[in-house]
């Protein structure tokens, strides 16, 4: 393999950022159209986004939507299987990662990500983000630019060699 490239902060900030549009976005939708609009009470964010807008902060925070555990947790699955789905599929790359030419391998291989890395990445995601996302920030300060995330899985980022730039 040539020279290994880890990708670095800002690529994979908008390489998450395109997957939530492309990936995450039409599933929230159908999972919301699933559950009969009982998954969230866009009534009650609404509400709280006008008086927010007007200033009204403390108001906006007072009541918060209501969510249903139920289809909060077929969206996260669901969100999850078809990560997966892309992983298996374009080895290692999600839409984002595809059309920015990143990928996710094994850390010390460099060969594609198995099962148990793809389930323990995602699952680090919710670590990363409750540890005040320090764990998606560490990728901005450590040399093979890993996170919390990819140091549970075995995993790290790195430039796709193999694509057509």
């Amino acid at each position: 393999m040539d020279k290994v490239r880890y990708v670095g902060f800002w690529v994979r900030f908008f390489a998450s950022l395109l997957d939530t549009i492309l990936l995450a976005l039409p599933v929230a939708i159908i999972i919301y159209f699933l559950s009969d609009g009982n998954w969230f009470d866009f009534a009650q964010y609404q509400k709280n986004m006008a008086y927010a807008m007007s200033g009204n902060a403390s108001k906006a925070l007072s009541s918060q939507p209501q969510m249903s555990m139920k289809w909060e947790l077929l969206f996260e699955v669901s969100v999850l299987m078809v990560t997966m789905i892309f992983w298996r599929r374009w080895r290692g790359a999600t839409p984002g990662k595809k059309y920015l030419h990143v990928k996710i391998v094994d850390a010390k291989t460099f060969q594609d990500i198995d099962n148990k890395q793809a389930i323990t990445r995602s699952l680090g995601y919710i670590v990363s983000t409750l540890a005040f996302l320090i764990g998606f920030l560490m990728v901005a300060f450590r040399e093979d630019k890993r996170g919390l995330h990819d140091l549970l899985a075995g995993t790290v980022v790195i430039y796709d060699y193999t694509e057509d730039i």
